[in-house]
């Protein structure tokens, strides 16, 4: 898609170390970039700032991650200055302290200003509900999912046309089994200390350390497995635990209280998931709190690999239960052990059938390329609706 000549993208979010949010970020700089205008992010930066420099992307450190008032202050002096000094043709905010100095910054100089839900912000107060809805009070709202776009809608009271939905994509480029070498999965079968040839059916859980991610749910469940005599799956939790490092302990203890060091191991923060998700054979999200998209749903699906989810947000949208995975009550350990059981027992045969089904649909519904498209095509809107 051509952009306005001289077209200059802004973005603000908070830090780039890992997430949907900052994935997308980055994966829009690049469309941006490829398609002949200049993309730079506001952001404290962090592990994927090498990406965004490599994309042609530029980045402009900023304390876009704190929420004292005095410093979104001072962020929003600082990035209306960066607006006029490279002539900035369009303004988007992708999480919410953030979005208070990018949407000053946007009216002092008079750019237009979109926001991205990439979460359900939920609002037990007045206050709660205002600080959500800075999202809401650009020129235009995206949705990353049929879900997020629902919520928007009941919960801010816009007009439906304010709201657009652009599910989140996925590089098919990097998630492409054809493009995995096998040396990548066998190095990270070593680095994660996975004998070759272990027969036991392998689930990955991808996501940080985080109570929400489900964590405890799935050691439960492998629990019930276990007293049952079954041993034959690993589980592997791959990520960060950005510093929540009680959690982990919590983990490792509820782990160790169920003698299942040998069945769950938690790896750390993984480069390169593409490889990750061959190596396994299963792929699990087991959220307590609904994802608004749950790009860890799709990503796997994408290498061939059947997913097994909670059955709430996004995930109802892109994993079909049956079909391309499972779909379980969150936060269920007797259901989730039966489902476990359920893709364990359904062999590598039919989990194979089912992988294909979901390369294919993923394929054909959350492609990048479809999804920048679907963002350039929105900044188009607004400018011209603006002129």
């Amino acid at each position: 898609m051509a952009l306005p000549p001289g077209f200059t993208l802004l973005q603000v979010v908070p830090e780039l170390e890992t997430g949907g949010a900052e994935q997308t970020t980055l994966e829009v700089a690049r469309a941006v970039v490829q398609a002949g205008g200049r993309a730079i992010v506001a952001s404290r930066g962090g592990r994927m700032a090498a990406r965004l420099a490599a994309d042609g992307g530029e980045l402009v450190p900023l304390e876009a991650q704190s929420k004292n008032p005095l410093v979104i202050l001072g962020n929003a002096r600082r990035l209306a200055a960066l607006i006029r000094r490279e002539k900035v043709s369009l303004v988007h905010a992708r999480s919410r302290a953030p979005a208070f100095s990018a949407l000053w910054a946007a009216r002092a100089t008079g750019r237009p200003f979109v926001a991205t839900y990439h979460g359900v912000y939920k609002a037990k107060s007045g206050l709660k509900r205002w600080y959500n809805a800075v999202m809401t009070r650009g020129d235009l709202v995206i949705a990353n999912s049929d879900y997020t776009r629902a919520h928007v809608l009941a919960e801010h009271h816009l007009p439906a046309e304010k709201v657009v939905t652009i599910p989140r994509g996925v590089d098919l480029d990097r998630f492409d089994p054809e493009k995995v070498a096998p040396e990548r999965v066998a190095r990270l079968r070593e680095a994660w200390g996975i004998p070759p040839g272990d027969p036991r059916t392998k689930v990955l859980l991808a996501g940080r350390l985080t109570r929400i991610k489900g964590h405890a749910t799935i050691v439960d469940a492998v629990a019930r497995l276990a007293a049952e005599g079954r041993r034959d799956l690993l589980v592997l939790f791959a990520g960060d635990d950005q510093g929540r490092t009680e959690y982990r302990q919590e983990l490792e203890a509820q782990i160790a209280a169920a003698a299942l060091q040998d069945t769950v191991k938690i790896v750390g923060h993984c480069d390169d998931m593409p490889a990750a998700f061959l190596l396994c054979d299963l792929a699990i999200l087991p959220t307590t709190v609904p994802e608004s998209f749950g790009r860890a749903a799709v990503e796997p699906q994408a290498m061939g690999r059947p997913v097994v989810a909670s059955a709430h947000g996004g995930t109802v949208e892109t994993v079909v239960d049956g079909l391309t995975g499972w779909l379980v009550p969150p936060g269920d350990a007797p259901a989730w052990a039966e489902a476990l059981r359920t893709a364990v027992d359904a062999g590598p045969a039919r989990r194979g059938e089912m992988g294909r089904t979901a390369m294919d649909r993923a394929r054909q519904l959350y492609r990048v390329d479809a999804m920048c498209a679907a963002t350039l095509a929105a900044y188009e809107r607004v400018l011209e609706a603006r002129a």
